[in-house]
């Protein structure tokens, strides 16, 4: 046996790699989450919005005449969800939803005022994630404000008018940051909170300079970066999903000529969920009785795409959810993607994260593979998990917490 003696040479030093951030890092880290409808004025975003809540508010062929934002939740569709009522057959039942906003149409020059444009820019502010509508269908009924049909320019114009508004946002910070650099650097730590986010200042401008969209800088933003970002809540760091609306005859034959146009200019943007819809479809099935609604559909050939709209859009705002489940009640909590155990118990209530003692998880499809909660445990797949246990999206979760504990002041 040789044994080594020699401890003159130092153990290398560990790296620690900085976590690459996925686009799910931006943003408001709330449950409280919503979307909203963007696009030019009569693209077909209220005829989409009525469908999608099925009530009516003005969808006339006039531009402007959305001019408060008019919300609605949805449900969002999952199969798990419906398992597990089906399973438990309880008292109460509590749906995910998603909450969905009108906003006004948005025409060349909104960022500087033109339309109704610093009022529909703070609409889009107040959301989490975009859907982009898109006209790609001739009417001469339906007017657009533009006196064509572009949908590429369409794009072009608002992704560039959210664009001005960021800059103008961060041309702004930077001009109070420089106002505050005197009194910053007075003191050690304050001067260094200071240059870190001059630098992502001056980073994020001259991305946005350089015609690209926030979202699309995440091999770019270091940890600091987005955490300065999600205070500044950018118009261009929220995600877009990009809805196409087609007539009929187009939606049903899967062909219309703008579609190629539509994905490469979204290629070359940054990439992008496309959803081809038909907003005369859509409405004509929401007027059909509900008895008939499956049936129409087979007669026209065509299948709504309003689920896939909103399990889209839901998961696009990087919102997933877990489940509790019992016979008294089967519930869907909605939490961002990331949140840890003790965030996801206060979900619930405050009280369950502070006074969070462990959740006890079972995946869903754990749960469905072995049929009860029983045989999860008896197979090891029901867990005791701690403070740090990241929750997955459709996890079963029951928490254990006491509040005995008097509240930090």
């Amino acid at each position: 046996v040789v044994l080594d003696t020699r401890h003159d040479e130092m153990p290398p030093k560990k790296v620690v790699e900085e976590e690459k951030l996925g686009p799910w890092a931006l943003g408001r880290f709330s449950s409280n989450l919503k979307v909203g409808l963007v696009g030019m004025p009569n693209v077909g975003k209220s005829t989409l919005y009525n469908a999608l809540s099925n009530c009516s508010i003005p969808a006339e062929n006039f531009p402007f005449c959305t001019i408060d934002p008019n919300s609605t939740r949805v449900h969002v569709p999952d199969d798990r969800f419906d398992w597990l009522v089906e399973h438990h057959k309880p008292k109460s039942v509590v749906q995910p939803f998603l909450e969905i906003v009108d906003i006004a149409g948005l025409v060349k020059g909104a960022s500087g005022g033109a339309g109704l444009g610093n009022a529909f820019l703070s609409h889009i502010k107040a959301v989490d994630g975009i859907l982009h509508v898109m006209r790609a269908f001739d009417d001469a009924d339906v007017i657009h404000v533009e006196d064509r049909v572009d949908p590429v320019d369409d794009i072009e114009i608002i992704t560039s008018e959210l664009r001005i508004k960021d800059l103008e946002f961060m041309n702004n910070h930077l001009a109070k940051m420089n106002k505050d650099a005197q009194r910053a650097a007075q003191n050690p730590t304050m001067a260094k909170a200071h240059k870190a986010e001059m630098e992502t200042i001056n980073k994020v401008i001259a991305w946005l300079e350089e015609g690209k969209e926030v979202r699309n800088g995440m091999d770019q933003w270091t940890t600091s970066d987005v955490d300065f970002l999600n205070t500044y809540q950018l118009l261009t760091a929220k995600p877009v999903i990009y809805l196409i609306n087609l007539t009929k005859k187009d939606f049903a034959r899967k062909k219309n000529k703008w579609l190629v146009k539509i994905h490469e200019w979204v290629k070359a943007h940054g990439g992008g969920t496309i959803i081809p819809f038909s907003g005369a479809f859509e409405s004509e099935l929401q007027d059909t009785p509900e008895d008939e609604k499956e049936q129409f559909q087979k007669d026209c050939e065509m299948t709504t795409v309003l689920p896939k709209i909103v399990k889209t859009a839901f998961s696009t705002i990087h919102l997933i959810y877990f489940f509790t489940a019992g016979s008294d009640e089967v519930k869907a909590w909605c939490i961002r993607k990331g949140f840890k155990a003790p965030q996801a118990a206060g979900a619930i209530h405050t009280d369950f994260e502070r006074g969070f003692i462990c959740a006890e998880v079972m995946s869903f499809a754990d749960l469905k593979e072995l049929g009860s909660e029983s045989e999860c445990k008896a197979k090891g797949k029901y867990k005791q998990e701690g403070k740090t246990y990241v929750v997955n999206d459709g996890d079963v979760i029951f928490f254990k917490f006491n509040v005995t504990a008097a509240k930090k002041k």
